[in-house]
């Protein structure tokens, strides 16, 4: 019942979670009816078209998801097989921030065998460590010269601010960035030009630290991938006098010369876990 419940929240239809979670509609209907019998509170509002979460449901929406994951843990753990390994999983400091840690905690509690060895640096480096055989798997942001890739994930690009900071529509806006041949600080700029807006670099950072810190000391304005945004900072957009970026997409790659099972378990499970866009 809460998985419908869910699937219900995310595709905004009763047809869409039948499809999801493999029911006709009058059983997903008849699940979302128990459930709200069960609780004793109403879930969603409106018509059929227009679901919303009540208050209640909203609140139910947190536990289902906790639960659910636990459920699927526990379901990984026992289903896994028995494998062990040492396996080198490159990945931006950005996305092991801020989009790994939970995946990676749910699969070494799924694989207690595999030990991961996480090696942080920009995509540039982690393809070119892929290539001489350095690191098994990599986790990075689609470059053109990647060449063949899956793609786990779309994730949104977004300018960010101090929540107290300033920004004025015109004048030369401050910039902190990646260094040079960031595809990331390439979006930034080429926003900007399209924009007619001046714009003078006043932090580099190679890493997401360091990009925070001058953000948050109200040094310059910036771009982070969504999952990176928190309550130090304010999402900035067109009435800011700003382009709005593109999503980047998120791929995964193997080295060259293949990978052993712990590897390829690892890799597989991140494609799972990631897959999807988020808007």
């Amino acid at each position: 019942m809460l998985r419908t419940f869910v699937a219900v929240n995310e595709t905004g239809s009763i047809t869409s979670a039948g499809r999801q979670v493999g029911r006709t509609q009058p059983a997903v209907t008849h699940q979302i009816h128990r459930l709200e019998k069960a609780l004793g509170k109403p879930l969603f509002a409106g018509d059929r078209r227009h679901l919303n979460l009540t208050p209640d449901g909203e609140i139910l929406l947190g536990y289902a998801r906790t639960l659910l994951n636990l459920n699927d843990e526990i379901r990984e753990r026992f289903r896994a097989p028995d494998i062990a390994g040492h396996v080198r999983l490159g990945v931006p400091d950005l996305y092991a921030a801020f989009l790994l840690p939970a995946v990676l905690g749910r699969f070494s509690r799924a694989y207690p065998q595999i030990e991961i060895e996480l090696r942080c640096s920009r995509s540039v480096h982690l393809h070119a460590a892929l290539q001489r055989d350095e690191i098994d798997v990599a986790v990075m942001t689609r470059q053109p010269e990647f060449g063949a890739a899956t793609v786990v994930r779309e994730e949104p690009l977004i300018w960010v601010a101090a929540r107290d900071y300033p920004v004025s529509t015109q004048g030369t806006l401050p910039l902190a960035l990646l260094p040079a041949g960031s595809i990331y600080r390439q979006h930034a700029l080429d926003a900007l030009g399209h924009v007619g807006r001046s714009w003078t670099i006043t932090a580099v950072s190679d890493s997401i630290a360091g990009l925070q810190a001058a953000v948050y000391a109200g040094l310059a304005v910036s771009i982070f991938p969504l999952c990176a945004l928190n309550q130090n900072m304010r999402r900035l957009g067109r009435a800011d006098g700003l382009r709005d970026l593109p999503a980047m997409e998120i791929v995964l790659q193997r080295k060259p010369s293949g990978v052993g099972p712990a590897a390829e378990h690892l890799a597989q499970y991140i494609e799972a876990e990631l897959g999807g866009s988020v808007r």
